[in-house]
Formats: C-alpha cells, structure tokens, sequence
C-alpha cells in the first residue's frame, strides 16, 4: 500500500470510496454442495442462480410481462446463444425482428441495473464483457430526463443492430447478468464422484467466476491424492470410475492410457456378478463395455485390498486391522473367518492373490501400478485442476460467521470430541482438520519431497474412522463385493450425524471453531431422505447435500438443495431432479421448486457487517494512520 498513492488526496479519495462500500447491502451467497461431475445440472443452477433471477425477473416485470414471456426471458438469460437462435427462427420480418432486438436490449439492461444496483460501478463493470463496456456503462447510467440522452440511448442500439452485433451483445450481457446475481459461491464437497464431467464443472468456474471457494469432499480427496501420488487414492478412483461405467473420464477428459490395465484386467479377470457396473445416465451399457468395466473392477479392487494391507500394517495409528481380510481367507480362497464366524466367498477372484503373502502385488500388478500413477502425477489438465481445488479449497471455512464443511466433526456419543493420535501427536476438534489440510497441501505443492507416511494420511482421510471427510466406523467395500450378508454391509455412522439435530450441539461446535452462536454450520455429504428436514439444531445446521447424483433422486425425492444468504437473511432452495440441458432448453423447464424463508433479518446486512467489511476496516484504519504522519 505505501507505493499505491502519490498524494494525501488520494488518500482520503480511498478512504471516502471504502466506506461506502460498507454501507453496501451484502452481497448474495450461495452455498452448493455434492455436485458429483454432473455438470448440465451444476451448470444450470449456476446459470439461474438458485432461482435468483427467475425472482429478479418477476420483481420488476410482473404487470409488464406476461408469466410466459418473464419464463422466456429468464432463459435468454440462462443459455442467450440456444434460445436467440430459436427465437431468431421465429422472425420472418427483419422489421419485427429489430424491434425484438430493441425490447430486449431494454429488458435485459434494466435487469442488469437491478442486479448490479447493490454493487459498485467498479464491481459491475469487472462483470461486464470487456468489448461491451462503453456501449454497456453508456445504456445502464443514462439519465433519461435529459433529451439528448435518449436521443443517444436509441442511436446506440440501432448500431448495435445495424453493425450486426445483436447476438453478442445480448451473449455478453446475459452472462454479466448471470456473474452479478450471485456475489460468491461455496461449494462444500465433491465436485469429482461418479458424474461425466468434473471437469466441466471447474472449467466453468475458472472462466466465470472470481468469488468462490471449495471445501473438499471425500470423492476429490481420491483425484487430489492420485495426483499426489498415492497408489490406493488412485486404485480406489479407478475401482469407482469402472463401478459407474466412467472410465471415459481418465481416458477422455484427462488423456490418461489405462489401455495396459484393461488388457491386464481381460487376461486375468472374468465378469462375475458382483462387479457389473451401474449406469447412472439410464443408458444401457454395451455388452463389450460393461465388460471391460466388470474386469478392470476386479483387477484394481484386488491391488486396492493388497495395498491397503500393506498400508495399515505399517501404520498402527490407523487402527484398521479389520481391514486386512486377504489375511482372513481359507487356503482355498473360497471361504473367509471375520470376528469368529466362518463365511462363504462370493464370486471370488484372487488368483493373483498368494496366500502366504497376501498383500503383495505381482510384478505385472506392480508395473501397472507404477505406469498409471505416472500419468496421473504428470497429465497436465488434471494436474492444473487439482491445484484450482487446492489453490481455491480447504478442509473447512469459516466465512460471515458460518462453519462451512463436507462430512462431520468425529465426536462419540455424548458429543465430546474424539481424539486421534497419530506420529506421536494427538489432534482433536478444529485440529484434526488442520492437521489434514497442511497435510494435503504438503503433498500437492512439495510433491517431490513426499513420503509414503504423508500419502498414507491422504488416503486415511478417503477410509479412516477419524476422517472429518468419512465419518463411517469402516468401509465394508470388501463385504460387499464378496459376502452375501447384509449386516457385514453396514457402515455404521459418526454420532455427529444423529447429534447434529440438537442446540446445544452446534452451539458447542461453533466454540470450537471459534464462531459466535448465532452463525451456521452448514454440511453437505449426506443425502437428506425423503420426509425429513435439512434444517437442524434449531436453524443452526443447514444438510444441503446437492442432490446432483442421480442416484439419490429415489431416496430423497427431490434434486436437492441450495442455501441462499442474501442482505435480507437466509433462503432455502428445493430443486426438482434435473433432466438434461436439451430438455430443459426445448421445454424452458426449470429446477427450482420452491423458496423457503428460514432467516430473516430485523435490518438489511451490509457489506461493514461480514468479513469483507472487516477487511475495508482495517485498510481504512491503516490509511486514517498514514495521514497522521
């Protein structure tokens, strides 16, 4: 700051202009969660702002606009490219065209103006399509009690036409429209799972966005650690991606050759039952792909179940030798003992398993291993997104006074916190999550000085009964793939999650952390069932698991949730499951249901009252001490 100003002037020029940025109404957050690659939805939502413009839209236009032509209006908005060509199609007279054109310049500044009247003209103009910001400033500022500037307002849209740049304009000025509606988004967790295109998802925000954030989920945390360089990271991503039929994401998106895996996995693996992969899209899956898909499972679940023998008996502090069952099959491999009682083996496949050395990998095994966790270290797109998600993400927030955060707080069941030791240190609370996440960013930024110790805690944190990011007693991947007993399947859940419905336990949460009470936690991670409440503790934790995965539409009965903070308090937004983005374009169906008030606030919040404010505070304070010297 000392070189910024050449004069006192200009100084007290930036003192005037930060406070009045403080009495500014806040700005619109938006809190999203468990996008798991599913881009078209994740898109959509982005596109119309949890419902914010489609509300926008009727505050200004209802008794002007019809319903049918505000619902147009709003798509032009979502996606202006599809709908201006569908509605180009419709003009048969360049004269009626034009004067669509005029309407709907007029409609759209004036949403901009609405949308950006609580911003700073600095603010909106960093929105706005840097070849448009003349003519845009020009039409959005025009006073119209002066007659020249009407006269000026219209010459400049009859040459945007003329000058054949309508389409643009509209392009550029949706998309502004769309980046102003929501100040800054959060999104709490798995933004990578069994979905097409995660890396759509962070394309998008790289392009579009500025203000967001992530806190990483349980299924990033396995694309973050293969980058990193973990083996059991990796074979559990690919075990999942072969699982849902989406190994087209390694080969296709991140050009990662997984070619010697499948030839490895076809050589030595027939399909069995157990391992026939699920299609999430309702897409029947070829008989040659589910193949390749039900052998490739195989082949890396069983380097997964080697390698995390070997992980976990070098590492006592993990406490999970319950895990290690390669140890626990019978000779023949066709039956297995677990806490006494005796098993059969289901669809068994571990003939490259020997049982005096249960955990070690083949030579072949071990060369797949080497070659894949080469690419996955050195693609550069994948590499240059799991630094987005470092460079932009954390284990936790804390942001205006809310816990933001994917899975749990390990507690036992009296709510006290449960301690983990591990290296000799022992870490609780706020600190276990610390702890991980200096973690993580050791192995991602000094990955060439990385230990197989700090690997460990990264895949520890995917399985491990004290990861914030699990919260499960165990993962019984094993039993299900090959034991036909239910109660062996469960995994049973952190006392958080039943917790987490009380007062008095967020209110003990929010100390640990170091928040007020009146603040928020707000948690992704776990699908809320149909019937039951997001809202918790008494509105002090909010479960907006997103819903994207489309799975969970049976058990929840809806697409989801997102959580809007606005300068008037809080809102609750149920989606409606999404289908596809055609669909949604050709029949202008949108997936926000309905908006529920759950928070209101006695005054408007401004920005001097959340963290941003804090921040002017201090830099106003500075100043004011510059000028006394």
């Amino acid at each position: 700051m000392e070189n910024e100003f050449s004069n006192r002037n200009e100084i007290k020029s930036e003192i005037i202009n930060l406070s009045a940025i403080l009495s500014l109404p806040k700005g619109t957050e938006a809190f999203i969660s468990d996008v798991h690659g599913e881009y078209d939805e994740f898109a959509h939502i982005m596109r119309n702002g949890s419902g914010n413009t489609k509300q926008k839209i009727a505050e200004l236009f209802t008794g002007k606009l019809t319903p049918d032509s505000q619902k147009k209006l709003a798509f032009l908005i979502y996606y202006p490219s599809e709908i201006l060509r569908k509605t180009k199609l419709q003009f048969n007279d360049e004269e009626a065209l034009k004067q669509w054109y005029i309407d709907t310049f007029n409609h759209l500044i004036d949403i901009l103006r609405y949308t950006g009247n609580k911003y700073t003209r600095s603010k909106v103009r960093k929105a706005i399509d840097p070849d448009y910001v003349y003519i845009t400033e020009e039409l959005l500022y025009a006073d119209f009690n002066v007659d020249t500037k009407q006269l000026s307002y219209q010459k400049i849209m009859d040459n945007i036409i003329d000058l054949k740049m309508a389409d643009s304009f509209i392009i550029a000025t949706c998309h502004s429209i769309q980046k102003l509606v929501v100040d800054h988004v959060h999104i709490i967790g798995d933004i990578y799972d069994r979905g097409p295109h995660p890396d759509y998802i962070i394309e998008h925000l790289a392009k579009h966005w500025q203000n967001f954030d992530f806190q990483w989920g349980n299924h990033d945390i396995l694309w973050m650690g293969s980058v990193a360089g973990s083996k059991l990271c990796m074979l559990n991503l690919l075990r999942i991606c072969a699982r849902y039929d989406n190994l087209s994401i390694i080969q296709n998106s991140y050009n990662i050759d997984i070619s010697s895996l499948i030839d490895f996995a076809r050589k030595n693996y027939v399909p069995l039952k157990s391992f026939k992969p699920k299609s999430d899209t309702g897409v029947e899956i070829s008989s040659e792909s589910s193949d390749i898909d039900n052998c490739v499972q195989q082949a890396v679940a069983i380097m997964q179940f080697k390698l995390e023998g070997q992980t976990i008996e070098s590492h006592p502090d993990f406490e999970m030798n319950d895990r290690m069952l390669l140890a626990d099959l019978d000779v023949n491999k066709n039956t297995i003992e677990i806490s006494g009682v005796t098993y059969d083996i289901k669809d068994g496949c571990f003939q490259l398993v020997d049982s005096k050395h249960p955990f070690e990998l083949t030579p072949a095994e071990n060369l797949i291993v080497q070659d894949l966790l080469s690419q996955f270290g050195s693609a550069p797109k994948l590499r240059k997104h799991i630094q987005y998600l470092v460079d932009n993400g954390s284990m936790y927030l804390k942001y205006n006074g809310n816990l933001l955060l994917h899975g749990c707080i390990p507690v036992d069941t009296t709510g006290n916190l449960l301690s983990w030791t591990v290296n000799g240190k022992t870490y609780a609370g706020k600190e276990i999550f610390d702890y991980f996440d200096k973690n993580i960013r050791d192995c991602l930024n000094n990955s060439s000085t990385n230990g197989n110790s700090n690997l460990d805690i990264i895949w520890y944190l995917w399985t491990g009964k004290m990861s914030p990011l699990f919260g499960k007693e165990k993962m019984t991947t094993f039993e299900r793939y090959f034991i036909d007993d239910d109660k062996l399947h469960q995994e049973k859940l952190n006392p958080y999650y039943s917790l987490r419905k009380k007062e008095w336990f967020a209110d003990k949460l929010f100390q640990e952390f170091g928040l007020n009470d009146d603040g928020h936690i707000i948690n992704g991670h776990t699908p809320v069932k149909a019937g039951m409440s997001p809202i918790m503790a008494n509105g002090k934790i909010f479960v907006i698991d997103g819903g994207m995965s489309k799975p969970y539409h049976k058990t929840t009965g809806i697409g989801g949730y997102t959580l809007l903070s606005n300068s008037y308090g809080l809102q609750l937004v149920t989606h409606e499951p999404f289908t596809t983005r055609a669909r949604a374009i050709a029949d202008m169906t949108d997936v926000v249901s309905t908006k529920r008030v759950i928070e209101q606030s006695v005054h408007r919040i401004t920005v001097s009252e959340t963290d941003t404010g804090e921040k002017i505070k201090n830099q106003i304070v500075e100043l004011s001490h510059r000028l006394t010297k």
